[in-house]
């Protein structure tokens, strides 16, 4: 699989260990939908702000920043006197895919291909092994057996970053198949290669928390109501590879899931960038 320099870094980058709701992943969100269309720095006491609005003590928000300052998602950069940091280019690089997946949800249609990834990795790199499979189920990619793994084709250019950026590419072969025939029915094989019973336990959960059509009351409520939601989303889009509606429950909630995101959307995000705008 080919190297695609933009995004390498970033593939890598990406913390799936920032539990939805924690102080850590608020400001990543945060930074994300807000500081980088806006521009990309932020002064550290304005960010203060902003996160106390959601809860979140300034302590806390501090020690948020000095983390993602070490993972390498923000860099110091003093402006006009003031103590501020922006987002790095690697991070910019996340943020940006990252984008594509929360803001676009993607769903195979009946018949479109899929991308199968073979790997025969050296007990010599176990960590990267380790690293590889923690990596393409953080993505969406399911397990058809150890050594074998399925995803819709769209997430092979990711796929690939990840491979690239592990330096694993001798050890994987790809393949491109129009056509999947398990000896079970689609529907039972796909409940083996990913975790739906837990997909659909997250649309769910997301649903019950957050589907409202409560109009905000002025910017900033629309940034305490949005935010939050936000943060819960945006993991669901990579643990979700939007499966075809042939391998996945009749009564799956994630479409409901996806309308009601759009929803909030619509109705939040531009109106709350104003209050962190002004």
């Amino acid at each position: 699989m080919t190297n695609s320099a933009p995004s390498t870094a970033g593939a890598i980058l990406d913390d799936f260990d920032s539990r939805p709701g924690s102080a850590t992943s608020l400001v990543r969100t945060v930074l994300g939908a807000y500081i980088r269309p806006l521009g990309g720095w932020f002064a550290i006491a304005d960010f203060v702000v902003w996160m106390d609005a959601l809860g979140v003590p300034p302590e806390s928000t501090r020690i948020a920043v000095a983390r993602l300052k070490k993972k390498g998602v923000v860099a110091s950069s003093n402006r006009d006197g003031r103590t501020g940091y922006r987002i790095t280019e690697q991070a910019d690089a996340m943020f940006a895919r990252g984008d594509g997946r929360i803001f676009g949800f993607r769903r195979m249609a009946d018949g479109d291909p899929f991308r199968l990834i073979s790997f025969t990795i050296p007990e010599t790199q176990r960590a990267a092994r380790h690293q590889l499979r923690r990596r393409l189920t953080g993505i969406g990619c399911g397990t058809v057996s150890p050594g074998l793994w399925i995803a819709p084709e769209y997430l092979a250019g990711e796929a690939g970053d990840i491979i690239d950026a592990l330096e694993l590419s001798e050890y994987v072969t790809s393949f491109v198949a129009s056509e999947v025939a398990p000896p079970a029915s689609l529907r039972q094989s796909a409940a083996q290669w990913w975790d739906l019973a837990g997909i659909a336990d997250r649309h769910r959960a997301f649903l019950a928390t957050y589907d409202s059509d409560v109009p905000a009351e002025d910017t900033r409520d629309a940034f305490v109501t949005f935010v939050p939601l936000l943060d819960e989303w945006r993991v669901i889009p990579y643990v979700d590879p939007g499966l075809p509606p042939s391998m996945t429950p009749e009564d799956w909630p994630g479409t409901r899931a996806v309308e009601s995101f759009e929803a909030a959307r619509e109705r939040y995000l531009e109106v709350s960038r104003e209050w962190v705008a002004s």
